[in-house]
């Protein structure tokens, strides 16, 4: 017994080394997905202090656009239904720049048990970054504006959103060009290319979605 201790103690010190002398992304999720550790690495990356980033919630670190798709996935680990999972994110560091990486969760389970006691993430960062998304939770369009703007980017034509939502031609084209000015682009394309960059869509979905963030009540 005594020496399946030793051995226990002798695994921990060396996961612990790896964990802060790695040089990999790593932090430690407890089940809410709460921040309970994380190396020097994962701050450097994000841009933010160890007392910043503890209890910080994961997915605050990601593009509005791709986090419920990680949240889906976060959710199976904890659950039981997974064991690992890998996918391609953007990153959005403490400034709002956004920087591309593979994220990797691992489930960790209690040594007495079966149940998922926390996660495990490594990021693996790719290429440059890039100027920052929209801010999270800022309110950018009005109900209609939000509808007018999924109906764009699904390729509705102006007769077809008029119909949709009971507004006339004139109205849907004073709800485009209303959202050209804020979005300070200068055509329809431009507009969907943008409302995507900046995480407006969620990643994934088909028709496409406002995320409910950027909507105000």
């Amino acid at each position: 017994m005594a020496a399946e201790h030793r051995t226990t103690e002798r695994f921990s010190d060396i996961c612990w080394s790896v964990f802060v002398q790695s040089g990999f992304c790593i932090a430690h999720l407890d089940p809410r997905l709460r921040i309970s550790a994380a190396n020097g690495p994962f701050c450097s990356h994000i841009g933010s202090s160890p007392a910043d980033v503890l209890g910080r919630d994961i997915l605050d670190y990601l593009h509005p656009g791709v986090r419920e798709k990680v949240r889906r996935e976060f959710a199976r680990l904890a659950d039981g239904r997974s064991a690992r999972f890998a996918d391609d994110v953007i990153v959005v560091d403490a400034e709002g720049k956004s920087f591309q990486a593979e994220l990797t969760g691992v489930a960790v389970h209690g040594s007495a048990s079966a149940r998922v006691e926390g996660i495990v993430v490594l990021l693996r960062p790719s290429g440059s970054r890039s100027p920052g998304v929209a801010p999270a939770r800022q309110k950018l369009f009005s109900p209609v504006h939000a509808r007018v703007l999924e109906g764009v980017a699904a390729g509705e034509s102006t007769v077809q959103l008029a119909s949709r939502l009971f507004l006339s031609r004139g109205g849907v084209e004073y709800h485009v060009a209303s959202l050209l000015r804020k979005m300070k682009v200068a055509n329809r394309p431009a507009l969907i290319s943008k409302g995507y960059a900046l995480g407006v869509f969620a990643v994934g979905e088909w028709p496409p979605r406002v995320q409910p963030e950027f909507i105000a009540s």
